[in-house]
């Protein structure tokens, strides 16, 4: 199971979310890229980078910000938020990032995100699956969708998908555990399937869980900023 810490940033700086609400935003550094290299100094080799600002604006805002991160870090980046044109996934892949999360364009366009996932390989595609109840939530988490996770997921398997992020935004933040049922509910429904978990992970004992049913990644966030999980505990994982 891959450890995955998570860089959310507003205005270039490094901040939390509670269930996604932007007027819950706390700040924990200024410089991302200072807080990406305490990672790589804990022995981790992954980070999941998220454009918050660009989540709402549906488009990255934050280049500054990603650019210092991949430039300063060997880190492993999969980002996300509001990634709308090839031309960003172009100049993202340039920039260092290793992977990018597609969601509110993977529900609103499917056609183009399978070309995406043709020209680019199932390696650098992650469909990043952001749920309330079993239901998406599109643009930065401030839309909802008629389309079920489920249905969305068994639509991109046949389009090629490997990475599938899930987010379930009524435990993100909230520190009181992740959705073990709804990851155990999607591997057994979709076992081929490399699947990240996200969201409520509040102690070490939550990564037992995720690990003991076998998901690929899980992504840590906020039990890392408030001090629940040490990065030494993790760099030994």
């Amino acid at each position: 199971m891959r450890i995955i810490p998570a860089i959310d940033i507003i205005d270039g700086k490094c901040v939390r979310l509670t269930q996604g609400d932007y007027g819950s935003k706390k700040v924990y550094n200024e410089n991302p890229a200072e807080v990406a290299r305490s990672f790589e100094d804990a022995g981790l080799e992954y980070l999941h980078l998220v454009d918050l600002d660009g989540a709402k604006a549906g488009k990255v805002v934050n280049w500054k910000a990603i650019e210092s991160v991949t430039a300063t870090s060997s880190l492993k980046v999969d980002f996300g938020g509001g990634i709308k044109t090839e031309g960003e996934i172009k100049s993202l892949l340039e920039a260092g990032v290793k992977q990018v999360n597609l969601g509110s364009i993977a529900v609103r366009n499917p056609d183009l995100v399978k070309e995406w996932i043709d020209v680019y390989g199932s390696e650098k595609i992650i469909l990043s699956a952001d749920v309330k109840g079993e239901q998406i939530a599109i643009s930065g988490w401030l839309e909802n969708s008629a389309v079920s996770v489920f249905d969305l997921v068994a639509d991109y398997l046949k389009k090629g998908i490997q990475y599938v992020t899930c987010t379930d935004i009524s435990v993100d933040g909230m520190l009181q555990g992740p959705n073990i049922g709804l990851y155990r509910k999607l591997l057994e429904s979709f076992p081929s399937i490399k699947l990240i978990a996200s969201g409520g992970v509040s102690g070490m004992q939550d990564l037992e869980q995720l690990r003991n049913i076998n998901v690929n990644g899980v992504i840590i966030g906020k039990a890392i900023y408030e001090g629940r999980i040490k990065l030494g505990e993790l760099g030994d994982r």
